[in-house]
């Protein structure tokens, strides 16, 4: 529990229940609990490119919700999932810009030396590290394709 990412959570926490924001701090619980899960399951302690990781997926996981809640005509649980969406991401890194996607795919192309569709996991095993919290891997994904197909 004394990673640098996890001490600003709870930092965080505390604040949240000072100020008494409710949404907030559920949200910020429901990160904390998943590192709990974790470190109970596996027996390990959750560091911080773990934790980025962990974050990365409840990201992907709001977005799938949003948009089936959305499809669904229940804006009002979607707005729940926006509002998690926003107070995870206040713990990630600055999101990688359009460019800087574009550059970070192209160098990994050209260091993996990936040719095809068929190289593209070596290309992916060198952004991944990179673009980890930082960018929606759904989107590397897309972009790699286009950029190899």
């Amino acid at each position: 529990m004394s990673t640098e990412l996890r001490t600003r959570i709870s930092d965080a926490m505390k604040d949240a229940m000072r100020a008494r924001e409710k949404e907030r701090l559920a949200a910020i619980r429901l990160i904390l609990a998943e590192f709990k899960r974790i470190e109970v399951d596996e027996r390990i302690e959750v560091d911080d490119d773990r934790a980025l990781a962990v974050m990365d997926k409840m990201l992907k996981q709001r977005r799938d919700s949003i948009s089936q809640f959305e499809a669904a005509g229940r804006a009002d649980l979607a707005d729940v999932e926006k509002a998690e969406m926003l107070v995870i991401q206040d713990f990630l890194p600055t999101q990688l810009s359009a460019e800087e996607l574009d550059a970070m795919v192209t160098k990994a192309i050209a260091d993996s030396g990936a040719e095809s569709m068929r190289d593209m996991g070596k290309a992916m095993a060198l952004i991944k590290p990179q673009a980890a919290g930082r960018a929606d891997m759904g989107d590397v994904s897309k972009l790699l394709k286009a950029k190899l197909g």
